[in-house]
Formats: structure tokens, C-alpha cells, sequence
């Protein structure tokens, strides 16, 4: 029996030696959890942070992607007849990946060689971080680019950009505009055509390539290239601080050249933000003198205070303590034309007195004078006026004193005044006659235009304007000569000159424009009044002009008819 069970318990046992043997539970059962937990979490946070490094991108890579990817294609800018006012050209610009860099004196010392005008430090800092890359020079030249191949350091590579290149240098520069060193537009209509909708193609990656059609412009570039001659000429013959002139046509408002000296030349555009460079034309207010004789005469007939042919008190007067009296005096009384053609002073506050202080704000707000200019120009200035209008400040407006205004904004309002009484907004894109009737609207009665036109070929005639009337052109217009402002007090040797011509005037096409800052007197001439030099320059620019402008010389008595009711 107990060799039986003896026996039993052995072949148990070694059956049980046949059979898999049950795994015991480890020992210590926390310990294994917490290993476990421990190891599920490192690789937990490894495997979370490959995944925030996959979705967030080294800060250099935009700039390597942008080294690599292709370049933004800018419209071109052509004029009324497709001449080409700005394209894109091709340039290579160099730049650094420094962790590449194997020896970084000797790479700033051998970059120098070609780029003598880099600053060594900054290079050297730059080159010896541990970005991943670094912009070295823009816009490089091609022989450069070669150069720098030649010295064949590693880590130093090129991206093929595209500048902007003016063809015309600074002719049209006030209002082409120039773009920045990456390519935006920053300024003029260049701003404009990114403020259009190309910074939202650029930015959505549909400017990279060469499909964009060009951006045509209102602007004639050879009556363009004639009126900033004329201005070179001038500012050198009358020793002025500053000049401009402009070229509007008074049915559709597109502006057919406008120039502003001094200026800048876009190819390099370092200094085009100098207060001296500024574009008076449209972006600079002045007292515009007795060119605001043109809209107190207009306002004087169409509120039907005078007629053509009515005589005017033109003695001296008080207001508020002041004399309103005249420059020159040509009698007690005078008639309308000759108010306008002596540049009647107090004849000009006289018809303001009788239209009435509220009438004359109004009506200078509905010629645009007193508003900023609704046009895509960016450089565009708000006009000032005095808080609080008083009698005497309409008495001195009537003459031109006390509101500063655009040379533009004049311009245009004077447009309105002789083109049958239409307000047109100026545009600097090409705009067809339908399109102009669209958006003008009508601020003051035929009739007082027809009888502006009278007034005005008179002045051209017989007046101050004179040297501006172009035989065979049918020149009118006016003059003003305004005292500058100097320390909060009028200057009578400091002169801010303008004479608004149309032409021609028995049928008004253009409106040409001059302004002259600040003119010396010429030798052989009396003084420096506008008559002397602001209308010249226009009379000059029309005789240059009018052919490209399709104006006939009529040298007949066209232009006499409009002095028959006179």
C-alpha cells in the first residue's frame, strides 16, 4: 500500500514534469505597473512631440521654402497707349544657411571681396548663428552673382527673385509709385494695385506666374515726358523751391499727366519719403490765391446775384476790423469780366457778400474743394478750412486766402466750371465717355459755365493770363499769386503762384495746370507774380502738347464768338 502510493506519487510527479507549468504572478505587482505606466508614458511624449514637430514647421523653413519657391509675378503698368510705365525683371539675391557654414571668417572675409558695402559684423553674426537661414543681400547684379559663384563656399546659395524696373526713371514717378525690396507696391498706383486684390493673389499663391494682364493707366507718357521737362526747365529758369503741373480732361476726369518737382527717381526710391519730394500736386494743401476767383465768380452767377454784364462796388471796406482793399486799384466800380480780369480783390469779397456765408460754404463744398478727393491715387490730402466760418472768412476765401486746398482738388473743381457745370471724380485709369456720365453729376447751371468760358477767354485775352494763350489754342484761364505762410504770418516776398488754363476755350477739352512754389523774379521781368511764370508753363505745355492730345490749331474766329454777348 505504501509502495503503491509511493509509486502513485511518483508517476504524478512525473507526469506533472510532462505538462506545462502554471506562471506564477510576479512577486511585486505595483512595482511592474508602475515600470510599465512609466514606459508607455516616455513613449507617449516621444511619439506627441514627433507630431507637434511634423505639424509646426522650423522658423527658417518659410524662409528656405521662400528661397526656393518660384518668384511673384507683378502686373505690368502700361500708359493710354500700352507703353510700359513699370515691369518685373529678373534678379538673384544671396543668402546663408549658417549651420552649413564651415568656417565663418573665412566665408565673411571672402563675401566682402565682392560685397564691399555689406557691414562685416552684421555678416559675420549671420553667418556664424545657428539659424538654419539667413538672408545676406537682395537684388544682387549679375556679374556679382557670378563672383560669388567663383568663390564656391558652401552654404551660400541664390534666389532668383523679381524687381520692379521703371523704364521712365522718375517721370511719372508720383504716380506710378515704387514697391518695396519684396516686390509689394508701397506707394502710388502701385499700392493701388495691391490694395486691388494682388496682395490677396500674392498671398494665396496665384501671382507666380506671367498670365496677369497689365494694368493700363489714363496717363499719356509723351504728354507725361513733356510736362516734367517743361518743369525741369522752369524751376531752373524762375529759381523756384518747388513745381508741378497737371493735364485733366474735363469730360471723362482722367488725368492725362501729372508731375510734381522735385522728385525721385523709382529705380531707387531711398529718396522718395523726403519731405521735399512730397507730391504737391495731390497730396500738399496751399492757399490757392485768386484761382478761387474763378469759383466766387461762378457762384456769384449762378446764385444770380450779377450777370455777365453787371458793375460791382469795388471801393475799400471793413469788416471786423479789417480792410478789404486792392493790390491795384482800376476804379470804384467794375464789371464782372474785369473783376475777374484785374483780379479784383474787393470786387470778388463783394460778390461772396452778396451770395452770403452759408451760400459760399456750400458752394465750395459742392465743387469738391473743401473735401478730400475720391480717386485711386493713394497720396491724397484732406483741404482745411476754419472751424467756424465767419464774414470775414468768407471775404478772404472769395480771394483765395484762408482755405488750403489740393492743387487737384482746384483742378477739378475748375473742370466743373467750364465743361457745362459736371463734377467728375478724377481717375487715373482709362475712363470712356459713358463712364464718365455714370458717375458726374451736376453742380452748377449751364449757363453760368458758358458765361465762365467768356470770362475766362477774356483773362487769357486781355488779363493776366496772356502768356499762356497759345495762338491758334484759344487759351483761358486765371492766375493766383498768394503770400505764403510764414510763422503763422503772410509773407509779401514769399509767393505760392498757379494759373488754370483751359483750352479750347470755346470748347473746353483740357484743363492744364501749373503751380510754382516760391519763384525769384526773372531778369527783365517787373516781379514774380504768376503771370510771369505759372502761365508760361502752361502756355508751353500746350504748345508741346496739344498735337499728342488731338487738338487742332484753328486759327479762325472761332474762339472770338464767345465775346459777342460781351
Amino acid at each position: 500500500m505504501n509502495f503503491l502510493r509511493r509509486r502513485g506519487a511518483s508517476e504524478t510527479s512525473a507526469a506533472g514534469s510532462l505538462r506545462p507549468r502554471r506562471s506564477e504572478a510576479p512577486r511585486n505587482k505595483a512595482r511592474f505597473i508602475i515600470a510599465t505606466g512609466l514606459f508607455c508614458s516616455i513613449y507617449g511624449v516621444i511619439g506627441a512631440r514627433l507630431l507637434m514637430w511634423g505639424a509646426m514647421a522650423d522658423p527658417n523653413d518659410a524662409y528656405r521654402a521662400m528661397a526656393n519657391a518660384g518668384p511673384v509675378t507683378r502686373p505690368d503698368i502700361v500708359d493710354r497707349n500700352g507703353e510700359v510705365l513699370a515691369t518685373d525683371i529678373k534678379t538673384a539675391s544671396l543668402f546663408a544657411e549658417p549651420r552649413r557654414i564651415l568656417d565663418a571668417d573665412e566665408a565673411t572675409e571672402a563675401l566682402l571681396t565682392v560685397l564691399p558695402d555689406l557691414n562685416p559684423k552684421v555678416l559675420h553674426d549671420r553667418l556664424s548663428s545657428k539659424a538654419g537661414f539667413a538672408w545676406l543681400k537682395r537684388e544682387l547684379t549679375p556679374r556679382q552673382q557670378q563672383e560669388i559663384l567663383a568663390l564656391g563656399i558652401p552654404g551660400i546659395g541664390f534666389r532668383t527673385e523679381k524687381r520692379r524696373f521703371y523704364p521712365g526713371g522718375p517721370t511719372a514717378a508720383h504716380i506710378v509709385g515704387f514697391t518695396n525690396v519684396d516686390n509689394q507696391g508701397i506707394a502710388g498706383m502701385e499700392k493701388y494695385v495691391d490694395d486691388s486684390g494682388f496682395r490677396a493673389l500674392q498671398s494665396s499663391g496665384f501671382a507666380s506666374n506671367d498670365s496677369l494682364e497689365p494694368v493700363k493707366l489714363s496717363i499719356d507718357l509723351r504728354v507725361q515726358h513733356i510736362v516734367r521737362d517743361e518743369l525741369v526747365l522752369a524751376m531752373q529758369k524762375y529759381r523756384a523751391v518747388a513745381i508741378g503741373a497737371l493735364v485733366l480732361d474735363v469730360n471723362t476726369g482722367e488725368v492725362i499727366a501729372m508731375a510734381s518737382m522735385p522728385d525721385f527717381d523709382p529705380n531707387s526710391p531711398g529718396d522718395a519719403l523726403k519731405k521735399e519730394n512730397l507730391n504737391r500736386f495731390s497730396a500738399g494743401t496751399f492757399e490757392m490765391g485768386s484761382t478761387f476767383k474763378i469759383f466766387t465768380t461762378a457762384m456769384a452767377l449762378d446764385f444770380g446775384k450779377v450777370n455777365i454784364n453787371s458793375m460791382v462796388d469795388t471801393r475799400p471796406f471793413f469788416v471786423a476790423g479789417h480792410t478789404i482793399k486792392e493790390f491795384h486799384n482800376k476804379g470804384a466800380s467794375l464789371s464782372v469780366p474785369d473783376i475777374f480780369k484785374y483780379s479784383s480783390n474787393v470786387g470778388s469779397a463783394r460778390e461772396a457778400d452778396m451770395v452770403g456765408l452759408e451760400n459760399h460754404q456750400e458752394f465750395l463744398t459742392r465743387l469738391g474743394v473743401l473735401g478730400r478727393l475720391k480717386t485711386e491715387l493713394p497720396e491724397v490730402a484732406m483741404p482745411t478750412q476754419p472751424r467756424t466760418w465767419k464774414k470775414i472768412n468768407s471775404m478772404t476765401i472769395a480771394f483765395g486766402h484762408g482755405v488750403s486746398t489740393t492743387p487737384l482738388n482746384t483742378a477739378v473743381a475748375a473742370a466743373a466750371v467750364i465743361n457745362g457745370g459736371f463734377l467728375i471724380p478724377p481717375t487715373f485709369l482709362p475712363r470712356t465717355q459713358a463712364q464718365a456720365d455714370e458717375v458726374k453729376h451736376r453742380v452748377l447751371q449751364e449757363k453760368t459755365s458758358l458765361d465762365m468760358r467768356t470770362i475766362f477767354r477774356i483773362n487769357g485775352e486781355e488779363g493776366s493770363g496772356r502768356a499762356a494763350n497759345v495762338p491758334g489754342y484759344h487759351v483761358g484761364g486765371k492766375t493766383g499769386t498768394a503770400e505764403k505762410v510764414i510763422n503763422g504770418h503772410y509773407a509779401k516776398d514769399r509767393r505760392f503762384n498757379a494759373y488754370v488754363g483751359a483750352f479750347p476755350i470755346e470748347k473746353p477739352r483740357y484743363i492744364v495746370m501749373s503751380i510754382v512754389d516760391d519763384p525769384q523774379i526773372e531778369p527783365g521781368k517787373p516781379n514774380a507774380q504768376a503771370g510771369w511764370n505759372a502761365a508760361p508753363l502752361v502756355g508751353n505745355i500746350i504748345r508741346r502738347a496739344a498735337t499728342f492730345l488731338n487738338v487742332k490749331p484753328d486759327f479762325g474766329d472761332a474762339g472770338k464768338q464767345l465775346l459777342v454777348s460781351y
